[in-house]
């Protein structure tokens, strides 16, 4: 029975995935962020069950790969296509003065298209097993799905800014980018909990719990970007000590 217990994880990160793809359609994304905060924590208690139980298996892991792709692969896509949709639609971008350019929000399948080869190369490095090399998908899905709370109240400054199709493209761009980058970012992956070694990840714990005591549930898009900006310093930090 025991050996179940981490694929059922993965099922319910799964599950979670499908019921946010359904929540983007009616434009409830406060669920939809919901449910993706659910998706990440199965998704890391899956692979804790199955150190924890000793029960790795090759099945697992492939089961874990195809429900990441559905939940933080798909459905980021999908809202960054609704959110492009609802730039356009308040008149942020036309080809004329009554045709309105919708095909712009296919930009936001480029997450899918590179969170799936993100996920692909992942299985078949043999260097991430105490860093990660490119932005996770976890990570970048968790980023894009509160994108549209911080545009609550409606008019407010960040909605002023992130609400143009050019803005939101960029940012798929980008986002595609550091998925597939060969940047070595922090992994939460103690093998001690003693400072030496774990400098970095205790920072952006540290941090991390500053940012949700400032924001509370706004929190965590900055603690992604906040993830991504220590990890470069680190980089930056450790060609210097190789240079040295």
């Amino acid at each position: 029975m025991k050996k179940h217990i981490p694929n059922m994880l993965t099922l319910l990160n799964l599950l979670c995935g499908c019921l946010a793809i359904i929540s983007t359609f009616h434009k409830s994304f406060e669920l939809t962020a919901i449910l993706l905060m659910m998706a990440a924590a199965f998704d890391f208690f899956d692979g804790f069950a199955a150190r924890l139980l000793g029960v790795h298996s090759e099945l697992g892991k492939q089961l874990d790969s195809l429900a990441d792709m559905v939940t933080f692969g798909v459905v980021p896509g999908f809202v960054m296509y609704q959110l492009i949709i609802y730039a356009i639609g308040s008149g942020a971008a036309y080809l004329g003065p009554d045709e309105p350019v919708w095909y712009l929000a296919y930009a936001g399948l480029l997450i899918p298209l590179f969170s799936a080869y993100r996920l692909a190369k992942f299985n078949i490095d043999t260097r991430q097993s105490d860093q990660f090399i490119g932005l996770p998908t976890p990570a970048n899905a968790l980023l894009i799905s509160f994108l549209p709370l911080l545009m609550i109240p409606e008019g407010n400054a960040i909605a002023e800014i992130l609400l143009k199709p050019y803005v939101l493209i960029t940012l798929c761009a980008i986002q595609s980018y550091l998925m597939v980058a060969e940047l070595p970012m922090i992994a939460l992956k103690f093998k001690s909990f003693g400072w030496k070694g774990n400098e970095w990840r205790y920072l952006l714990l540290l941090l991390s719990a500053v940012v949700v005591l400032l924001i509370k549930q706004k929190a965590v898009p900055f603690i992604i970007i906040l993830y991504v900006v220590l990890s470069l310093i680190q980089n930056m930090f450790n060609q210097e000590k190789q240079t040295q």
